[in-house]
């Protein structure tokens, strides 16, 4: 079992679903904690039990099913479900004393080493001068997103583990590694910074980590968007998503990240439906829902 206090990190940031008044607006109690705050704590349970095994060579499936206000106690627990010669399989849920489950993740330690991804197929471009509206017809229409950069060095990794206060050595010092929360972090920069929305909600995301980063890694993220579909109103993106280190861009991390970029009235965010897929599937439709949804 782990505890933190979660901070809502965003509340002077863009967007505005991290604000008070907006966020009760669109039906919730407050601001959202951000979700990437949320799978940040949350690593920490697998980090602290398999370490280098589940940095290095890890997946997680993450869903947001219910909000995390600012300063509430959030409890992580986390089970073992199976174990075997293929690897170790995990479940983990997050709760406050207000909602019983806000998130889960399910994790996997694989014996073997991850599949590769071919780097060729997510191309660098330029991120936009203007960013234009988010729509369907334009995040349709762009074949590579604008690639946002990150210089992970000693300075932005103290600064990113104060943020998340996770104590664990493995992040700190010279041959630190990358938290695996900054790479969800770094899939919302590619987000935001390539299109400009109102307030959105991040719903989920599947991960799956190709060999770790550490501190000094200059890393590139390359998306692309994999589908825009519309829901009851509400507009919904998925990206598809390399984080790579380096020069030689040595991939660490392939991401499916999913967002809801136009939340379609107050009346309607709270009501979204769910949906959800693996890596290699028809992708991680994680809707944020008023209720917790059941697993597909």
């Amino acid at each position: 079992m782990y505890r933190v206090k979660a901070r809502n990190v965003s509340s002077t940031g863009e967007n505005a679903i991290h604000d008070d008044e907006t966020a009760r607006r669109y039906g919730f109690r407050g601001a959202l904690v951000p979700g990437v705050m949320v799978y940040a704590y949350m690593t920490h349970a697998l980090a602290s039990a398999f370490g280098a095994a589940w940095l290095t060579r890890g997946t997680a499936s993450v869903r947001f099913v219910k909000p995390v206000l600012d300063g509430e106690e959030l409890v992580v627990r986390g089970t073992v479900t199976a174990r075997d010669a293929r690897g170790v399989s995990v479940t983990l849920s997050a709760g406050t004393a207000a909602e019983a489950e806000c998130a889960t993740v399910s994790a996997t330690i694989p014996a073997g080493r991850p599949t590769p991804v071919n780097v060729a197929l997510y191309p660098t471009a330029a991120l936009p001068d203007s960013r234009p509206a988010a729509t369907r017809e334009h995040l349709s229409s762009v074949s590579a997103l604008g690639t946002w950069q990150a210089h992970y060095d000693a300075a932005h990794a103290s600064d990113y583990l104060a943020k998340i206060d996770d104590p664990l050595a493995v992040y700190r010092g010279a041959d630190g590694v990358v938290h695996p929360g900054f790479f969800l972090e770094q899939a919302n920069r590619a987000l935001d910074r390539n299109v400009k929305m109102g307030p959105w909600i991040h719903v989920g995301s599947v991960v799956r980590h190709l060999g770790g980063a550490r501190v000094g890694d200059h890393l590139a993220t390359r998306a692309r968007v994999r589908s825009v579909f519309e829901k009851k109103g509400r507009e919904f993106v998925e990206l598809d998503l390399v984080i790579v280190a380096g020069e030689a861009a040595r991939p660490v991390a392939h991401i499916l990240h999913t967002a809801i970029y136009r939340l379609g009235g107050p009346d309607m965010a709270p009501q979204t439906p769910q949906r959800s897929a693996r890596l290699g599937e028809a992708g991680p439709r994680l809707d944020h829902s008023s209720a917790p949804p059941s697993h597909p």
